[in-house]
């Protein structure tokens, strides 16, 4: 390499904002509905949005109602290779469409029932693209499958860190040890043991973690859900994500009236849980009505939010920050590259650098002072936590919108011009090598699960009624057995 080509790579590695990273951006503001187009909006300023895998291993060993999955998603064999092939055409094409750093979920099913290597080079190859993956299970796997995950064949980590986000809820059937829960309480020494098996990871093996907790949300739980907050905010999770149940998947497993759960009643009750009011309006991300957040720093049990709207101080300290510094990437850098990225960006707006200042402070002062934080820091008791809530849609809603925006038809019907226009702001999207095109999470589920299930029980078809093959997720035999239809 000559001197001239090293010095224009070094010069692109600490640039505060890639040039691939800000055309990803415009495109992604381009694109929202005007209705989307707000100050607080952080799609297009700071952020492309979430991705997701699909179409590769759909199945999962737990029964839950509401189920998301469709009808034939437990009739798909888990196969590794089909995983990693087709997670790396994915994240090829989010990456040549969004930019070299998205944060994006490995999903299908279950992640744990795949062989431990082929979850482990799922991860690889979704990094080698720039993606922060998160890897989503209901958590009901062994220490030495998330060792056999994370470190390689000589036992030495595989990753610095690693991201996973499970999922606990009493409407889940066939956890062991809580097979049928009657409670939400029911489930903590399992929420626990989870995060346990992660400080073990770093002890043990020095990888770092970030742990999120889901929890789908209908009329049985809805008054549980003050309780789980109170009780996972005392665990080590990094944020907690609380999803009202939508109409979408396996109707055999729609057992209630989703529609009684709104987006608004589920966080008045994380708010109680918190025991204070959490301001979530300062950002955004894609549609308020369909997700809602709000980002801070837990100082010994005291939540002081980073952004509060109805601060002006604070509002354009924002503004600064997402005119001058969005798009940055702090995430996988080399502590050199990032030091000098960051003077680079201060050197040019140092008039950023008193509101940014001031933020702190306030921040500081919501946390009770810098004594405080001070206090709860010796004590092991100051971190970040993320209070989010995702409201799906319905697939009788989101099926014929999508149809119509395929069309270019925007629609008459209140309700289903509301469907296009979430759609149309979705933060959470995947992609489909084979056409260009990146779907909203909603219509993948909705509308092009449910067929590519029915190809996937073609190409990967189950093992013949009656064999076994040991256990992937936890140590145990892992039986292929019909339970009724329930589980496949």
């Amino acid at each position: 390499m000559s001197i001239a080509a090293f010095a224009r790579r070094i010069e692109l590695e600490t640039r505060p904002i890639h040039p691939d990273t800000r055309v990803a951006l415009d495109k992604r503001w381009a694109e929202l509905p005007e209705h989307a187009k707000t100050p607080e909006q952080l799609l297009g300023k700071c952020a492309v949005g979430c991705e997701g895998t699909h179409g590769v291993f759909p199945k999962c060993n737990l029964t839950c109602s509401p189920c998301y999955h469709s009808a034939d998603a437990n009739k798909v064999r888990i196969d590794g290779n089909h995983t990693v092939t087709e997670v790396t055409k994915q994240m090829a094409l989010l990456r040549q469409i969004r930019g070299p750093r998205a944060h994006a979920q490995l999903i299908g099913g279950e992640v744990s029932l795949l062989d431990p290597k082929d979850h482990r080079d799922t991860l690889k190859a979704m990094r080698a693209v720039g993606r922060e993956p998160m890897s989503m299970t209901h958590g009901d796997f062994d220490y030495d499958y998330l060792l056999a995950t994370v470190l390689d064949e000589d036992g030495k980590p595989a990753f610095k860190k690693v991201s996973f986000a499970a999922h606990f809820d009493s409407l889940m059937r066939g956890r062991r040890g809580a097979v049928r829960p009657k409670s939400e309480a029911e489930l903590n020494p399992f929420r626990e043991q989870f995060t346990k098996m992660f400080a073990d990871l770093k002890k043990e093996h020095g990888v770092d973690s970030y742990l999120a907790h889901n929890m789908t949300v209908t009329p049985t739980n809805l008054d549980e859900v003050e309780e789980v907050t109170r009780d996972v905010l005392a665990m080590d999770y990094d944020m907690m994500s609380f999803q009202p149940a939508a109409f979408i998947g396996d109707d055999r497993r729609w057992k209630e009236n989703f529609e009684e759960v709104t987006i608004d009643a589920v966080w008045e009750r994380i708010e109680a849980g918190a025991g204070q009011k959490l301001p979530h309006k300062a950002v955004q991300f894609g549609d308020p009505r369909c997700n809602r957040h709000t980002v801070g720093v837990m100082v010994d049990g005291r939540f002081a939010t980073v952004l509060d709207g109805d601060e002006p101080k604070d509002i354009a300290a924002r503004d600064r920050f997402l005119s001058h510094f969005g798009g940055m990437i702090f995430g996988d850098i080399p502590t050199w590259a990032l030091t000098v990225k960051v003077i680079r960006a201060v050197a040019s707006h140092p008039g950023d650098i008193p509101p940014l200042i001031g933020l702190m402070s306030r921040i500081l002062k919501r946390a009770g002072g810098t004594r405080a934080v001070i206090r709860a820091a010796r004590k092991g008791k100051v971190s970040f936590k993320t209070f989010v809530v995702h409201n799906f849609m319905d697939a009788e809603q989101v099926k014929p919108a999508w149809e119509m925006m395929q069309k270019g038809i925007v629609a008459d019907d209140p309700k289903l011009k509301e469907t296009q226009e979430r759609l149309g702001a979705c933060m959470y999207a995947m992609s489909h090598p084979e056409t260009g095109e990146l779907v909203p999470a909603c219509a993948q589920h909705s509308v092009l699960d449910p067929i590519e299930n029915i190809g996937l029980r073609k190409l990967l078809p189950l093992e013949p009624k009656g064999e076994r093959r040991t256990g992937i997720s936890n140590g145990k035999a892992d039986e292929l057995v019909a339970e009724g239809g329930s589980r496949w």
